[in-house]
């Protein structure tokens, strides 16, 4: 329940594609992918993320790619035009 609160104060779903070098051979990169609700442009939750990765992890980072989407979108939600009742 707490995700539709989120996505109800526009929350959008959050996919970051992370390329970062790997501690033991720093020329290969190693991708990883990362997904939450967060918040759109800020992104407090993936900063929040990333500044984790560089202060506790050994892997530098190389890039970050973003992708959004809305799940919930005002075209989804209307109200009912009837009501049927089965007994």
């Amino acid at each position: 329940m707490a995700n539709l609160g989120l996505q109800l104060r526009n929350y959008r779903l959050t996919t970051a594609e992370i390329l970062y070098h790997m501690p033991d051979h720093p020329t290969l990169l190693q991708s990883f992918l990362w997904q939450d609700l967060d918040l759109a442009p800020d992104y407090p939750v993936l900063r929040r993320f990333l500044d984790y990765w560089q202060a506790n992890l050994d892997g530098k980072l190389h890039s970050v790619k973003l992708a959004t989407q809305t799940l919930i979108t005002p075209g989804e939600l209307r109200y009912a035009a009837a009501d049927f009742r089965l007994q």
